[in-house]
């Protein structure tokens, strides 16, 4: 056989003949299938690094383990976290859907986690959840609703049983029907850089109120903030995006309207 594989005895095809031809296309199709098998490592690295880079600066999707946020969120939602926002000095606001690192022994009010993955399941999704490929069910998240923000006094409850902030009572339409606005009375002064959060699933929510006799009165720490909930990913029957509701809006921001000076505003025209 010679060097090419082909017979000693064979003569070589003539340049420009069918068989160079048909030699010549072989070779470039060898070519092709080497250098595809040689890109498929690099453009798996390039998507797993662009997967990494969007869960750690961009979106995160979190996986909901309890009913705290029901029926707003439900048990076995993922959400769509904006981590990107807090990067241009947005701040968090009132009405809010916040997930934040636990502050220390909240998550056991929570109900309880899914059962365990056996062993190998668990190890490759707890992989395709650091490169940001499955929904975190990391055990130090929670999530809640933002009711009060720093400087505000938030107090529950009013003549007709409403939670107030800065003496604005909230219509909540949010809160999961039978459940009271709050079944704990309280009055807090959130301190500045603190937000005071509730679950809308009131009777089912280890949230603020359950930690007024600790530091800062149940409140957490902004920094300990991951993002904020935009939308509802998955199931498709669930998916749903998330407003302010409207009732923050009447509030009164006694403690910012006092830092910066007062700007004349154009009365809106009546009603017809």
């Amino acid at each position: 056989m010679g060097s090419r594989g082909r017979p000693r005895n064979e003569p070589a095809p003539e340049p420009g003949s069918r068989a160079e031809r048909r030699r010549l296309a072989r070779r470039v199709k060898r070519r092709r299938r080497t250098r595809r098998a040689g890109e498929v490592p690099l453009l798996v690295v390039v998507a797993l690094c662009i997967a990494m880079l969007l869960k750690t600066f961009f979106v995160q999707a979190f996986f909901i383990p309890s009913g705290s946020m029901e029926q707003t969120i439900r048990i076995g939602d993922r959400v769509l976290v904006d981590k990107l926002t807090p990067w241009f000095g947005s701040k968090v606001e009132r009405g809010d859907i916040v997930v934040f690192k636990d502050p220390g022994g909240w998550l056991r009010g929570e109900a309880a986690r899914p059962a365990p993955d056996p062993i190998g399941v668990k190890q490759i999704k707890q992989t395709l959840t650091f490169i940001g490929l499955l929904p975190s069910a990391d055990e130090q998240d929670l999530i809640k609703r933002v009711i009060g923000v720093g400087g505000d006094t938030v107090k529950c409850c009013d003549a007709k049983g409403r939670v107030t902030v800065n003496g604005q009572p909230l219509d909540e339409p949010y809160v999961s029907p039978g459940n009271a606005p709050s079944d704990i009375p309280f009055e807090v002064q959130v301190p500045a850089g603190r937000l005071f959060v509730m679950g809308d699933h009131r009777a089912n929510s280890a949230d603020s109120r359950y930690h007024l006799d600790e530091a800062f009165q149940g409140t957490i720490d902004e920094e300990g903030v991951v993002g904020e909930a935009v939308v509802i990913a998955w199931p498709y029957g669930h998916w749903t995006s998330f407003e302010t509701p409207a009732t923050f809006r009447m509030v009164p921001d006694q403690a910012r309207r006092e830092a910066r000076p007062r700007r004349r505003r154009r009365r809106a025209s009546p009603f017809a």
